[in-house]
C-alpha cells in the first residue's frame, strides 16, 4: 500500500459524501447532485494524478490506498 497524503484521503472523503447524497433523489435533484458528485470525483483523480507523476508511484496504487484508507478510517457514507 502506498503511503497517502491527507489531502488526498480529504478530497476522496468528499467524493463519497457527495456519492452517498444522491440516494433517494430523483429529477432535476438528482442530476444537480450528481454533477457535485463528479466535480468531487474529478478533484480526486486529478489529484492523484498530480501525486503519481510527482512520486513515481503508480496511479492505480495510488488510487487503491487512497480509497482503502478513506474506507478504513470511517463508515461507508451511503449507509
Amino acid at each position: 500500500m502506498a503511503d497517502v497524503p491527507e489531502n488526498l484521503v480529504a478530497l476522496e472523503r468528499v467524493a463519497e459524501q457527495e456519492r452517498a447524497r444522491l440516494a433517494g433523489l430523483t429529477g432535476e435533484e438528482y442530476e444537480a447532485q450528481w454533477r457535485r458528485w463528479r466535480t468531487a470525483s474529478e478533484a480526486v483523480r486529478a489529484a492523484i494524478d498530480s501525486h503519481s507523476a510527482e512520486t513515481g508511484i503508480g496511479r492505480c496504487e495510488l488510487e487503491q490506498s487512497v480509497k482503502q484508507a478513506v474506507r478504513h478510517t470511517e463508515e461507508d457514507p451511503a449507509q
